[in-house]
Order: structure tokens, then C-alpha cells, then sequence
């Protein structure tokens, strides 16, 4: 179950060079091997996750920032479309100088991955 009753309505667009995808995109971009980034908290992550996503929480993107893949795009999510997480992340990762062609936010998150009825994974204990 998705709790859609708390934070702020994200716009559609977070910052200049940066695609927001929906979900055929990111399925797309999942079925290409390429990087996802689960900015969520781990308490939120461990009732699931979109399979092949990678969790580095928001706050910890400045310090963790080389564990991404610097040369493919990342697709980057959160709760859901009143999430401020990746908002933050991207915000984090911009002003470590990381390419705004290379990040695409999935703004729908895991509410509308949920809503859809599309799979999550739980990390593996």
C-alpha cells in the first residue's frame, strides 16, 4: 500500500537537461542493463524496490557519488510524485558537476510503479 498523503507535488520537469521518463521508459531502460538509483530510505526500500535498482539513499548521493555509473544514463526515483527525494538527489548530483543529460527522472516513483501493478523486488538479506 501506497501512503499518498503526505509531501509536495514535484513538477513534471526538476532541472534543465534533465528527461523525466514514465514507466515504458524505465522498463526499457532496465531491459538495457542500464544503471536505476532508488534514492528512497532503506526502511522504505525494504518493502520493495523496482528490480535492478541500485538503493543509495538522497542524503548519502555526495558521499557515494562513485558508485554510479558515470558513462550510462541513470534513471533516478523515489516514493512517488509528492517524493521530494530525488528532487534532492538530483539537485546533489548537478552540483557535484554530474551531467544533466545523464540523469532521468522517473517521477512517478514506486506509487505509480505500485498503482500499475508492475513488480517489486525486496533486497536480498
Amino acid at each position: 500500500m501506497v501512503d499518498a498523503t503526505w509531501g509536495v507535488i514535484q513538477p513534471i520537469s526538476l532541472a534543465p537537461g534533465v528527461r523525466t521518463v514514465g514507466e515504458l521508459e524505465v522498463i526499457e531502460h532496465l531491459q538495457a542493463g542500464r544503471p536505476i538509483l532508488d534514492c528512497r530510505l532503506p526502511e522504505y526500500v525494504e518493502r520493495g524496490t523496482i528490480p535492478g535498482a541500485v538503493n543509495i539513499p538522497h542524503g548519502e548521493i555526495a558521499e557515494r557519488i562513485a558508485e554510479l555509473d558515470p558513462v550510462e544514463p541513470t534513471v533516478v526515483f523515489c516514493n512517488g510524485p509528492q517524493c521530494t527525494a530525488t528532487a534532492h538527489a538530483i539537485d546533489g548530483l548537478l552540483a557535484a558537476g554530474w551531467p544533466a543529460e545523464r540523469l532521468l527522472y522517473y517521477r512517478g516513483g514506486i506509487h505509480d510503479w505500485v498503482t500499475l501493478g508492475l513488480r517489486l523486488v525486496t533486497p536480498a538479506s
